[in-house]
């Protein structure tokens, strides 16, 4: 069974600088999760937990899911309060009980929670594929999103991985090119 971690698309991330096209984003999150639950997958919400006065801190408007996420009644929703969706979760079994063979990796931050949350999964033996169109970040002082985007789909394809890793665009996925 495939699983897709959808990790941190919350209302809170809209604060600070925007996101590198955050509704294609978005729509492209939306298009895979309708795939993969149409084949008998399941998607995975990633609700990051923050502490008081942050902007993720939970039951405030920022802690809420996109509300431009389609969700259905069968999706899970998994809390984190650290960038690794595995640490002190119960996302490793939940991903176990499922049966998944493999995990497509969505979100945001590029560089933070999805990088933290995709190196994990390898570590625990996963395999994992990066959608490479469907995770965003704001621009860093340093260097542009979009520029953060390319430079992690490249480190990922280039993982040593005992279960795999396939950085793969949204479109190849939908197309069956999986």
């Amino acid at each position: 069974m495939d699983v897709m971690l959808v990790v941190d698309m919350q209302v809170g991330l809209r604060n600070g600088l925007p996101k590198y096209d955050l509704l294609g984003v978005v729509g492209r999150i939306n298009a895979l999760g309708a795939a993969i639950r149409k084949r008998g997958g399941r998607v995975v919400f990633i609700q990051h937990n923050g502490g008081e006065g942050d902007s993720f801190e939970p039951g405030t408007p920022g802690w809420r899911f996109l509300p431009e996420l389609k969700r259905a009644p069968d999706d899970l929703v998994v809390a984190k309060s650290l960038n690794d969706a595995f640490h002190d979760s119960p996302l490793s079994e939940i991903v176990d009980n499922l049966g998944a063979k493999r995990l497509f990796v969505t979100g945001w931050a590029t560089d933070f929670c999805v990088d933290s949350t995709i190196r994990r999964a390898v570590t625990l033996g996963r395999t994992v594929v990066p959608v490479a169109d469907a995770h965003t970040v704001s621009d860093r002082p340093h260097l542009s999103a979009r520029a953060i985007i390319e430079h992690h789909n490249w480190v990922w394809g280039g993982l040593i991985a005992p279960g795999g890793v396939e950085v793969m665009p949204t479109h190849a996925i939908l197309n069956g090119n999986t």
